[in-house]
C-alpha cells in the first residue's frame, strides 16, 4: 500500500495532537502549546510539549519526539498502517486501498493542495486584469485597502464556463473536478463552479489553500457560494482564517466567531485579527472544540437578525453537552440590523470594541433568549419558561455543571416573579464545608463524622420530629407571610413530601404568588385560608401546640430588625434540614434493608455514615429551639 507524503501531511493536519495525547495523560495549556508529565516515562514535573500548530511532541526529560502516527506507533504499540488506519478513521479520511490504481489515485488526490493554490494564483491573476474592474469597484465600495486584498488572497472568476478549465488546461478535468473548482451535470461537459463572484480563498491551519468561498458581482442567487466537501475541505471541521486567527488570539486572549468571511476580512482590516467564521453550516461541536483548545470562552458574535439569533442558539444548544469546568461561550450582541462590517464602517472599531466588552455569558443568553420567546402571562406561560431553560440545563453531560445551571435557573426564575430575596446567611452559604457556624463562634458537628447521641438528644428523637419541624415552619409562614417567597423555591419542591399539611402549604404558596410583593400579611393570608376551606389545617397548627422555634413567635412591635434578621437566619436553616431530614431517613431505611439482606462491610460503613448525618440534622434542631 502507498501512502504519499502528501496524504500522511493531511492526515496529521486533521489531528489535534494535544487531544489524542490528553486522553491518556492530563495536559494542560502553557503559552501557545501544552506541557503535560511524559506518557514516555515516569515524571513528577511535567517536561512534555506538545505544539499543535506544528503538529509535534517532544519530552525534553527522556527525548521522545515524534507526531501523531509515532505517538500512536510508540506509546499505543500499533503497527504503522494500524495506526494510520485509526487516525484516518478519527479524521474522517478514507485510507487508500491497496492496489496500484488506488494508489495513483491517492497520488492524484495528494496533489488536490496544487490545484487549489493554481487556482488561487489564477484568481488573483484575473482580479488585477481589465476584467477585474468590476470586483475592484466592488472591494473598493467595500472599504478593503491593498494590503488587504493581498493579505487575504482575494481574487475574481470572470462569468465564463469554461474561464479556469481552459487556463489549467494542463491540470486532469478529473482532479479540478475533485478539488471543486468544476461541475459535472450527468454526461454534459464539465463546467466552471465559480462564475463572475469575487473569489476568498479557504485555508488549513497551515495556510494552505484548500477550497474558495465566491461572492456573487451584482445580482443573483446563491450570494455566497463554497466549494463542496473533497479529500482537502470539510466544511464541518473548518474555520475560516483560523491560519491567521491563532497567533492574534495569543496577542489578545481571546477569540471572536462571526457568521462569514467578509466580517472576518473588515474586521481584521478594523484591527480585530483574531476573528474566524464556519463555512455555510451552523457551528458544529467539533468547530467548538477547536475553539477552546485556543482560549476558555469564545465569543460568538452572530448578526443581530433573526436569522442570526437563530445560528447563536443553534451553537449554544451544541455547546452544552460539551461543557467542562471553565471552559464556556461568551455572546457579544450587535445593533439589530446589523453585521460586523456595518457596524464597523458605520461606527468605527471602536464600536465593536465596546459590544466585545459587554459580552455575555452562556446562561445569560439562554435566559434572554427564551425570555423573550413567548408571553409570560399567566402561571402556564411561566412554568413553560421555566421547564424550556431546565430543558437546556439537562442536556449537559457535565453533572457539576448541570446541577449549577439548574440551581442558577431556580434562583433567578424566583427572583423575577417572587421578589428578590434577602441576603440572609443560611445553611446555603457555607455549601460545601460543612454547616454554618453557630451563634457565639462554636461550629455545628460535621455532618460526615458521627455525633454521641447524648440523653437529650434521645428524648427529642422519640418525638414525631418530622412532624414537629414542618409544623414549626408553617406556622413560622404563617406569622411572617414575606418568608414564603423568600423560600417559594424549595417550599414549592417539598409540597410532595408535606404528607397532611401539603394542602396548607400549597395555599399558602398560591397566595403569596397571587399577591404582590410585601402586600400580604397574617390576616390576609388567613382569609385566604378561610376562603379556601383551610380553617381547620391552620386551626391543627395551634392545637399541637407552639413549636419550641424562634420563628413561631409572634413578631414584637415595633420591630426588632436585628431579631428580625436573626429570625430569619434561623428559618432558613429550618428549612434546610425540613428538606434534607426526609431524605436521609429514606436513604438510611434503604442501606438499612440493604444490609440486612447482604452484610457487607462497605454498606455497614455507609449506614453508619447516614446514621451520624442524621443525628447531626438531630442536633440541630435542638440547637434551634434553644434559640427561642
Amino acid at each position: 500500500m502507498t501512502l504519499s507524503p502528501q496524504w500522511l501531511d493531511e492526515l496529521r493536519s486533521r489531528i489535534t495532537l494535544s487531544t489524542l495525547i490528553g486522553r491518556h495523560v492530563k495536559v494542560q495549556r502553557a503559552g501557545r502549546e501544552y506541557k503535560a508529565c511524559c506518557p514516555f516515562h515516569n515524571e513528577k514535573t511535567p517536561s512534555f510539549t506538545i505544539n499543535d500548530d506544528k503538529g509535534f511532541y517532544h519530552c525534553f526529560g527522556c527525548g521522545a519526539h515524534g507526531d501523531a502516527i509515532r505517538f500512536m506507533t510508540d506509546h499505543q504499540g500499533l503497527g504503522f498502517m494500524d495506526a494510520v488506519k485509526e487516525l484516518a478513521s478519527e479524521a474522517g479520511m478514507s485510507v487508500p486501498a491497496p492496489d496500484p490504481r488506488a494508489a495513483r489515485q491517492a497520488e492524484e488526490r495528494a496533489s488536490l493542495h496544487d490545484v487549489c493554490q493554481a487556482a488561487q494564483d489564477w484568481f488573483v491573476a484575473q482580479l488585477h486584469s481589465a476584467g477585474g474592474e468590476e470586483a475592484r469597484a466592488y472591494l473598493r465600495n467595500r472599504g478593503l485597502t491593498a494590503e488587504t486584498i493581498q493579505r487575504f488572497g482575494i481574487g475574481f472568476a470572470p462569468d465564463s464556463r469554461n474561464g479556469i478549465k481552459s487556463a489549467l488546461g494542463s491540470i486532469d478535468e478529473e482532479l479540478l473536478i475533485e478539488a471543486g473548482l468544476l461541475i459535472r451535470v450527468d454526461d454534459k461537459a464539465p463546467y466552471d463552479r465559480f462564475r463572475g463572484r469575487v473569489m476568498i480563498p479557504i485555508r488549513d491551519p497551515r495556510g494552505r489553500v484548500i477550497a474558495f468561498g465566491g461572492r456573487i458581482l451584482g445580482a443573483g442567487e446563491p450570494k455566497y457560494l463554497n466549494s463542496p466537501d473533497t479529500p482537502l475541505f470539510d466544511k464541518g471541521r473548518t474555520l475560516y482564517n483560523l491560519h491567521l486567527a491563532a497567533p492574534a488570539s495569543r496577542q489578545t486572549g481571546r477569540i471572536v466567531v462571526v457568521e462569514g468571511y467578509m466580517d472576518v476580512i473588515a474586521l481584521a482590516q478594523a484591527g480585530f485579527g483574531e476573528c474566524v467564521a464556519p463555512l455555510g453550516t451552523a457551528l458544529t461541536e467539533h468547530q467548538i472544540e477547536r475553539l477552546w483548545k485556543m482560549v476558555d470562552r469564545p465569543l460568538l458574535c452572530f448578526d443581530g437578525d433573526n436569522a442570526g439569533q437563530k445560528a447563536a442558539m443553534r451553537a449554544a444548544a451544541r455547546a452544552l453537552p460539551l461543557l467542562k469546568p471553565g471552559q464556556s461561550l461568551g455572546f457579544v450582541s450587535l445593533p439589530a440590523g446589523q453585521d460586523p462590517d456595518d457596524l464597523v464602517r458605520a461606527s468605527g472599531p471602536q464600536a465593536f470594541a465596546a459590544c466585545i466588552d459587554q459580552a455575555t455569558g452562556l446562561l445569560d443568553h439562554l435566559w434572554t433568549h427564551e425570555l423573550n420567546a413567548a408571553p409570560l402571562a399567566s402561571p402556564e406561560d411561566r412554568a413553560g419558561f421555566k421547564a424550556r431553560l431546565n430543558a437546556h440545563a439537562d442536556t449537559i453531560a457535565d453533572g457539576d455543571i448541570k446541577a449549577l445551571y439548574r440551581r442558577e435557573i431556580g434562583q433567578r426564575f424566583s427572583d423575577l416573579f417572587f421578589g428578590a430575596r434577602a441576603p440572609a446567611p443560611g445553611p446555603a452559604s457555607y455549601a460545601g464545608s460543612g454547616s454554618p457556624p453557630r451563634r457565639g463562634g462554636k461550629p455545628w458537628p460535621r455532618r460526615d463524622e458521627p455525633v454521641p447521641p447524648s440523653e437529650e438528644l434521645r428524648a427529642f428523637s422519640r418525638q414525631p420530629m418530622s412532624d414537629m419541624i414542618l409544623r414549626g415552619v408553617l406556622t413560622g409562614l404563617m406569622l411572617r407571610p414575606a418568608l414564603i417567597l423568600r423560600h417559594s423555591e424549595t417550599l414549592s419542591e417539598f409540597v410532595g413530601l408535606a404528607d397532611r399539611w401539603a394542602d396548607l402549604l400549597d395555599a399558602m404558596l398560591d397566595a403569596a404568588h397571587r399577591t404582590a410583593p410585601g402586600a400580604l400579611d397574617t390576616p390576609g393570608l388567613m382569609t385566604i385560608l378561610h376562603s379556601k376551606g383551610l380553617a381547620d389545617a391552620a386551626g391543627r397548627l395551634k392545637s399541637g401546640g407552639t413549636p419550641p422555634f424562634s420563628f413561631c413567635a409572634t413578631p414584637s412591635a415595633p420591630v426588632d430588625e436585628q431579631r428580625e434578621s436573626r429570625v430569619a437566619e434561623d428559618f432558613a436553616e429550618a428549612i434546610e434540614v425540613m428538606t434534607t431530614r426526609p431524605r436521609l431517613e429514606a436513604a438510611l431505611q434503604d442501606v438499612t434493608q440493604r444490609f440486612e439482606n447482604d452484610m457487607q462491610d462497605g454498606l455497614f460503613l455507609e449506614q453508619q455514615q447516614l446514621r451520624a448525618r442524621k443525628e447531626a440534622f438531630d442536633q440541630r434542631l435542638i440547637e434551634l429551639t434553644e434559640r427561642s
